[in-house]
């Protein structure tokens, strides 16, 4: 038994001793297939890129942007120099029909870059003359339009947007709660309605709600409460109406500043071809006009053959012209998503419209027989990995309308005025039970004047006043031949 306890012990020492000198093993190997990668990789490489920005932009004599910084941190990361240089011809990369490559695929191709570092869409028409590493980029391809004016929400019912619906509907209730309560308390103070048999009471329920709306408007009405118990509700109502009208004026002014700042009715590629008051087109030769070529789909069918109508007018040389044109004319754009994204973030008078289709990723590209992929591929994932990656996006996707409409006009909620209903509630309770006070008073008095009991003499008063409609309704009737 001893003997089985040791052998047990001594293999357990083993196998931690194993799983040690294992995970050591792995890193070593780890290590060493790092450093061959380096070395795989030349010294010295030449990039092209596209000037698009945020990726790829001039600053005087050097670049700067998305990729450049991307393309340090790779350097620095696997140890090689390079020199990076604009595309020649300004595209990214599209077969013509001798089979000729043009762009920085045909670059690559023809072996005038090592690299392709830029927005370059990972297609399999391009995969098959280039390799490409693992995305770096997601994207996808979107709409880019102008805001339209006439698409604004101006509605006939317009005035009521400064209050949600559920606002809308607690008014209405306070409202008609008030008007019920200073009903009743003109009915119950004996100051309102001193002699019940000879007297008209002067706050009925039409009077009541006729008050309250005098008050609301800030023009007053008729009666003028006498007893301390209406004068509460009155003020009470008049304390909830001013905070009321603030918080609407100030409500419809927000609205009406954002009022403009509307999207466009175009939200999918189906409205897109159904409207005819828009051209649409995209960059000629580009990935993005591929796909609608090539999809089997029939509203992306209908896309390109309108796109090829009109190929002559609509198809531009460069992202930055499409969205020159989308702010100039009745155009719009087609194009990846991410840098779409970018221009509606610096040019507030722009959308994108929401459906985004054909999800497809940014790579770095190389010839078929480089070696530089694998390295590039491993270094690429190690910056996603360590959040490098979204710092650099969060650097150079700068977007102050999103800043600006995040800090928008929104209506006004009843939790937003919950201090001022909750004061009106106290205020028309504490009308009510002063008005029970008054009316106890003068049963009181009365008892002591005709011998009886205060309890007897308290029931004969709320009974004269809630019967007393009926009662002269009545009498009405005996007058009457």
């Amino acid at each position: 038994m001893a003997f089985t306890k040791k052998l047990v012990a001594l293999l357990g020492i083993a196998v931690i001793f194993l799983g040690y000198g294992g995970a050591e093993e792995n890193e070593a190997l780890w290590y060493k297939e790092k450093e061959r990668a380096k070395r795989q990789v030349p010294e010295m490489l030449t990039v092209t890129t596209i000037l698009e920005q945020p990726f790829a932009m001039t600053a005087g004599s050097e670049m700067e942007g998305f990729c450049v910084d991307f393309l340090n941190e790779l350097s620095q990361s696997l140890g090689f120099n390079y020199t990076m240089k604009a595309v020649k011809d300004g595209k990214y990369g599209s077969k013509d029909q001798d089979g000729n490559w043009s762009g920085m695929v045909g670059e690559i191709v023809r072996k005038e870059a090592d690299l392709a570092v830029a927005p370059l869409t990972i297609t399999s028409g391009r995969e098959k003359v280039i390799s490409f590493t693992k995305p770096f980029f997601q994207t996808g391809i979107s709409i880019l339009m102008k805001k339209d004016a006439s698409s604004e929400t101006s509605t006939f019912c317009g005035f009521l947007s400064p209050f949600s619906k559920e606002t809308w509907i607690g008014i209405i209730v306070a409202y008609l709660i008030t008007s019920i309560c200073l009903f009743l308390v003109g009915r119950l103070s004996p100051c309102e309605w001193t002699d019940v048999s000879s007297e008209q009471n002067h706050f009925t329920f039409l009077n009541s709600l006729w008050f309250g709306v005098g008050a609301i408007t800030l023009q007053g009405a008729q009666p003028h409460p006498k007893s301390v118990s209406a004068r509460i509700i009155a003020v009470i109502w008049w304390v909830f109406s001013i905070t009321l009208l603030a918080a609407y004026i100030a409500g419809f002014a927000a609205f009406l500043n954002t009022g403009t700042e509307q999207t466009t009715n175009i939200q999918t590629f189906e409205d897109l071809v159904k409207q005819r008051k828009l051209d649409f087109g995209t960059i000629n030769s580009s990935s993005t006009l591929q796909f609608f070529k090539n999809s089997k789909n029939p509203t992306y069918r209908m896309v390109y053959e309108q796109i090829d109508k009109k190929k002559d007018s609509v198809l531009v040389k460069s992202f930055s012209e499409g969205v020159r044109r989308v702010r100039e004319t009745n155009y719009a754009f087609l194009g990846e998503s991410v840098m779409q994204d970018l221009v509606v973030a610096r040019h507030c008078d722009l959308a994108r419209a929401p459906e985004v289709i054909a999800g497809r990723g940014y790579g770095i590209a190389a010839s078929l027989d480089s070696t530089l992929i694998k390295p590039l591929s491993i270094a690429i994932l190690e910056q996603i990995e360590s959040g490098n990656i979204d710092y650099l996006r969060e650097k150079w996707w700068e977007n102050s309308c999103s800043i600006k409409a995040s800090a928008g006009w929104t209506p006004i909620q009843p939790q937003t005025l919950g201090g001022i209903f909750l004061l009106l509630g106290i205020g028309l309770a504490l009308g009510i039970i002063v008005s029970l006070i008054e009316l106890m008073c003068k049963a009181k008095s009365n008892a002591d004047l005709q011998k009886t009991s205060c309890c007897s003499a308290f029931s004969e008063e709320i009974c004269q006043r809630v019967g007393a409609r009926k009662e002269t309704q009545e009498d009405a009737e005996k007058v009457k031949p």
